[in-house]
């Protein structure tokens, strides 16, 4: 199944963020996405999945309009947000138009407490104090640890309240949209989980949808509706997650289980290479 003939989530309805055939390019030689196609729909969680390198931090960058930071454009294709094309608007104009973006790498402001962190994600809001307090105690609902360590200095805490805090904040500038970028990284699989149990039940409560990058594929397909695998800047194969999780490559490929339950770490390697020699 390929993007071109697979059918996309909730067809029948204009997606929320659709990215249409894009083409990204850095420093005017280095060809990265090579016509890229992808669908979020409203109240969806989507997987953006592949190895390192094989693209899922650039597409998410384009979407956001990060990549002229990095010396990278768009110079094909483009991407509608609402209905609206918006590859062309300042990153600012689409966090007020609710789309944003968490980082790799979990980026805090390390010399800022955990609150003052999460208050910086409302600096966009014009709509008062209250209501700007209202959220943040809707976010230590979700993120109970992060009310316990608010006063402590973000540059402190362990990489789990990091990511908690870094997913806070994008949730005080009140999105229906975050793209969220390898959220399992460096992490223990405990807290992996517990981020991604926090995710779907933002997902189902307060109908944000969300675009996750992630090469934890086995995770990210419990999570997700939708799936859509990478290799060398091309979407190779999508569907729904349920789908994928039972494909054979992808069980294979991506998480290294054969007909005869999980291979060696040696079978996988020579699989992957076979692989691409066959695509």
């Amino acid at each position: 199944m390929t993007a071109q003939t697979a059918a996309q989530p909730t067809a029948a309805a204009q997606p929320l963020l659709s990215v249409n055939n894009i083409e990204v390019i850095y420093n005017h030689v280095i060809l990265v996405l090579k016509g890229v196609s992808l669908q979020l729909p409203k109240g969806g969680i989507v997987a953006l999945l592949g190895a390192n390198g094989a693209g899922k931090t650039t597409t998410l960058k384009a979407i956001s309009n990060l990549l002229r930071a990095e010396r990278g454009d768009i110079t094909k294709g483009h991407i509608d947000y609402h209905g609206e094309r918006v590859d062309q608007l300042n990153p600012s104009a689409l966090v007020k138009k609710g789309l944003i973006q968490v980082m790799e790498g979990r980026h805090c402001f390390a010399h800022l407490t955990v609150e003052e962190n999460l208050m910086t994600g409302a600096f966009t809001r014009a709509d008062g104090g209250k209501a700007i307090a209202q959220d943040l105690e809707k976010v230590y609902t979700y993120f109970p640890r992060l009310k316990v360590r608010r006063k402590s200095v973000a540059g402190y805490t362990s990489g789990g309240e990091q990511q908690m805090t870094a997913i806070g904040r994008a949730l005080m500038s009140k999105p229906d949209t975050i793209l969220l970028d390898e959220p399992s990284m460096g992490l223990a699989p405990q807290l992996v989980e517990e981020i991604f149990e926090i995710v779907h039940k933002l997902n189902k409560e307060t109908g944000v949808s969300f675009l996750v990058a992630e090469q934890n594929t086995n995770m990210a397909l419990r999570y997700a509706d939708y799936g859509y695998i990478l290799e060398n800047g091309r979407i190779v194969m999508d569907g729904e997650a349920s789908a994928l999780r039972e494909n054979a490559d992808v069980k294979e490929f991506y998480l290294g289980l054969g007909a005869g339950g999980r291979r060696s770490f040696r079978d996988v390697k020579h699989y992957r290479r076979r692989k691409r020699w066959l695509a």
